[in-house]
């Protein structure tokens, strides 16, 4: 476990379990502290299931790559199944594999994962560098390929933020995947006024949320008048297809900058939509994102 500190701003992140940032706090100007990521008291990283916590790096590709199926219309292969909740692949592998620390000051990390071996062809160096400063928590996520043939590759983060009884979403897009039951993918369609967030609606209804939206301007902002905190989310152009999940009743909201949709690796609906960007031998594919914070 290592921790950084800058700008009012502190990060635990454990390298060697799925590179995970576990913990990000902020000091506001008054002097109190204020939790800017869930994080439950003992939760402790794991790489057995998808951490409920924190936010990690999602490298090959984000999301579901549905029955394992990696096709994007040039080369189809299947990648191992990890999703201990229905099968198929869930996040890639870079949520399950240590990270090294190449490189660390104070507020500062830069932590890399290769994969040189597998059933499936992707050979790739991922490295996430993390900063610390005034204007909050800055990752930028790359991804190398290594392979000696072109393949499909996309990149995510999750960050899981602490919500309450009265906290609301802002976030604009004009459109959004189709999802079934099972969140499988069936086309995508126009969404009226900007999207269910762009008026700032409290998001706790009760109700599971589960959105994987598209054309989204890279920002959102989240409000908890109740701790007088309000907890910003940027991203960068390549990171800008988010999914907002959280179950019903959940002390918590997923707002994941992603650059494909959900289902990109598996559905050839979604090839059409939002797909993975093929990389070829030694091309690097990166995406950056910030967290800040203010008072209300």
């Amino acid at each position: 476990m290592i921790t950084l500190q800058g700008g009012g701003y502190a990060a635990r992140i454990a390298p060697a379990s799925g590179g995970i940032i576990s913990r990000l706090d902020w000091t506001a100007p008054d002097g109190r502290q204020h939790p800017l990521l869930h994080a439950p008291f003992g939760a402790t990283p794991s790489t057995a299931a998808p951490n409920m916590f924190g936010t990690w790096p999602m490298v090959p590709f984000a999301n579901r790559a549905f029955g394992g199926l990696v096709d994007d219309g040039e080369r189809c292969f299947h990648v191992a199944h990890n999703n201990p909740r229905g099968g198929g692949n869930i996040h890639g592998f870079g949520w399950q594999s240590a990270w090294e620390v190449v490189r660390q000051s104070q507020g500062h990390t830069v932590l890399e994962h290769q994969r040189t071996e597998g059933e499936d062809p992707y050979r790739y160096l991922a490295w996430q560098e993390i900063t610390l400063a005034e204007d909050g928590m800055t990752v930028t996520l790359s991804v190398t390929n290594e392979a000696d043939t072109a393949l499909p590759f996309g990149l995510g983060h999750h960050p899981w933020f602490p919500c309450a009884e009265d906290t609301t979403l802002g976030m604009t897009a004009t459109r959004a995947l189709t999802l079934d039951d099972a969140f499988r993918p069936t086309g995508s369609h126009s969404l009226e006024s900007s999207g269910p967030y762009a008026e700032n609606p409290v998001f706790a209804t009760g109700a599971e949320q589960a959105w994987n939206f598209l054309d989204w301007d890279g920002k959102a902002r989240m409000e908890t008048p109740s701790r007088g905190l309000a907890i910003m989310l940027s991203a960068g152009e390549s990171l800008r297809v988010p999914v907002v999940w959280a179950p019903a009743g959940a002390e918590f909201v997923c707002v994941e900058p992603q650059s494909h949709a959900i289902g990109a690796p598996s559905e050839p609906v979604v090839r059409e939509i939002a797909p993975l960007k093929r990389l070829q031998p030694g091309e690097t594919l990166s995406g950056w994102f910030r967290i800040s914070a203010e008072t209300l």
